[in-house]
């Protein structure tokens, strides 16, 4: 199959976001990420559900639109993988169009052709043989064959893959073999630390700052009962969640068991610990 050429101009602005979206930096993944652009270096980013894994990726296709003339950012792709994800999926199909038969490019297509970033969000969800169709991308051929056309594209030089799981959720069925892994730089993710995660709560709930420093000491504590019988450790996505019930009115206690306790399990014996635990915290 002879390589076909990427579309030198498509239409980016379905794929771009509108304005800059929130994120609070960590450790030095901004950087790691810039770099890793830079060389064109697919991207894999692990950590816990709820850390800031696809919020981070917005981020960074916005702050990449410097110096590339793009008013509305990079474009970005964000793919949410399953069970039944596809091969047909991401790279298109032909479909029926009145008594024409016309192709149908799927997202991973259309990443590659406009120079997106493709984001394949907990991508050990997908079939096997569905994400080795990625491997052709993530070395020196940035290639997509495309087996229905009978051609191989080419992948626009600003493309970049990205892919996320949560190695918290690994299993001998669920987990990433190492023919794809040891094709990604990694950036590894974790939740924020207590004063970084105030922040963060506050500025995503609208919640009072006193309000979101107990919730984030709260986070804290109830992360240590990770062993203790809760699978992972509260997210910071649930005590935001948790935030916004307190900024519309519902009672701290009541949005803390909205939010966490009866979200995270429904052991009695560890709903008791978390309820403990709000007492203590929240009062």
């Amino acid at each position: 199959m002879p390589p076909a050429k990427a579309a030198a101009e498509v239409d980016y602005k379905e794929y771009s976001l509108a304005e800059e979206p929130y994120y609070r930096p960590i450790t030095d993944e901004v950087a790691l990420f810039e770099a890793a652009y830079g060389a064109r270096l697919p991207v894999l980013l692990k950590g816990p559900t709820g850390c800031g894994k696809t919020r981070f990726v917005e981020y960074m296709a916005w702050r990449l639109t410097q110096g590339r003339g793009r008013r509305s950012g990079t474009p970005l792709i964000t793919v949410a993988c399953h069970e039944d994800l596809t091969a047909s999926d991401l790279v298109g199909k032909f479909l029926m169009k009145g008594d024409e038969t016309v192709w149908s490019p799927g997202p991973l297509t259309k990443a590659v052709e406009m120079g997106a970033i493709c984001y394949l969000d907990e991508v050990v969800e997908a079939r096997k043989d569905t994400t080795v169709l990625i491997h052709p991308l993530t070395d020196h051929r940035r290639i997509l064959p495309i087996d229905k056309k009978g051609t191989v594209l080419e992948a626009h030089p600003d493309f970049l893959l990205v892919v996320s799981f949560n190695p918290g959720y690994q299993s001998v069925f669920k987990n990433l073999k190492q023919s794809t892994r040891q094709r990604f730089v990694a950036i590894e993710f974790g939740f924020p630390p207590e004063d970084a995660e105030r922040e963060i709560i506050a500025h995503e709930s609208g919640v009072s700052p006193a309000d979101a420093a107990r919730l984030a000491r709260l986070g804290q504590k109830v992360r240590n009962l990770k062993h203790q019988g809760l699978e992972e450790g509260v997210s910071t996505r649930l005590l935001i969640y948790a935030g916004k019930l307190i900024a519309g009115g519902i009672g701290p206690r009541r949005a803390v068991r909205m939010a966490l306790t009866e979200a995270l399990t429904d052991d009695p014996d560890v709903q008791t610990a978390l309820e403990d635990l709000a007492a203590a915290v929240i009062g």
